[in-house]
């Protein structure tokens, strides 16, 4: 068989990968004969030369020939890509994932420094545990926070914690970075030295955005083929990031056709619980 190339989101060429593929594949719920079924037809489709945004799609579309849920949970990083253009739904996104922890979370903190105020886009409070979390939302998959992030975040959250420190508080902090692709190898670096902690989609091995998500069944509303991509805007609009937050609250459908309300429901359901 003729060997086959993929171009990646940042531009490097590697072979294809046939277990990579079931390995997705297996992540989003599939079962055997289905990931052998779709992984044949995706070999026998590729040319030689094809891209992981065209192998993507290509399996998308075989998957919801499947099932729509199983879709649905496949196009999970292409969901969390979508939670923009502004940052703000995915620093929402990021406080209901702390928030699944126990941690008591709010959004959108301007807290003192030293000097100046800063905006900390998500504060949490645990058991005399403070976080304070630094959000990087990118649109496209290959983008990597590089060095300067975490540079910038540390010397922000210190200026903080030292005043909070100063004026009497006696909790142990934790500085966290979190984003929806990767970071590039200094900053890990730079932040494993500093005690800085990262989460991206699949960093660190254990506790990454991609594993918390099936952990907390956190599945946002982009996942949701029911819903066009207007309808997600107009939700994500009135601060409904997740599947669950529309079971325990159906009215949140309110602004959506509600002929629609049924069949989003029961998605948002398998979706969540399968």
């Amino acid at each position: 068989m003729m060997k086959k190339w993929v171009l990646k989101a940042n531009d490097e060429k590697e072979a294809f990968d046939q277990e990579k593929l079931a390995g997705s594949l297996f992540r989003s719920g599939a079962n055997e004969a289905q990931i052998d079924k779709i992984c044949y037809q995706i070999i026998q489709d590729t040319p030689e030369i094809t891209t992981t945004k065209v192998i993507y799609k290509k399996a998308y579309q075989l998957l919801a020939r499947e099932s729509f849920t199983l879709a649905g949970k496949y196009k999970l990083k292409n969901a969390i890509l979508e939670l923009g253009p502004s940052s703000y739904p995915f620093e929402r996104f990021v406080a209901r994932l702390f928030q699944f922890q126990g941690f008591k979370v709010q959004v959108g903190q301007v807290l003192q420094g030293k000097k100046v105020t800063h905006e900390v886009d998500v504060v949490g409070n645990m058991n005399g545990t403070r976080l304070l979390v630094e959000c990087k939302h990118h649109s496209h998959a290959g983008y990597k926070s590089d060095i300067k992030v975490p540079l910038y975040v540390h010397s922000r959250f210190n200026d903080i914690s030292k005043v909070e420190q100063s004026n009497g508080s006696k909790q142990a902090y934790e500085f966290w970075i979190v984003t929806n692709t990767r970071f590039t190898s200094d900053a890990q670096l730079y932040s494993d030295g500093e005690g800085l902690k990262l989460m991206a989609w699949d960093y660190p091995k254990k506790g990454n955005l991609k594993g918390r998500i099936g952990i907390s069944g956190y599945y946002p509303i982009t996942c949701l083929r029911t819903l066009t991509k207007k309808e997600k805007g107009v939700l994500l609009g009135t601060d409904v990031v997740l599947c669950k937050d529309i079971l325990d609250q159906p009215n949140l459908l309110s602004p959506i056709d509600h002929r629609k309300h049924q069949k989003i429901l029961k998605e948002c359901e398998l979706i969540a619980y399968m």
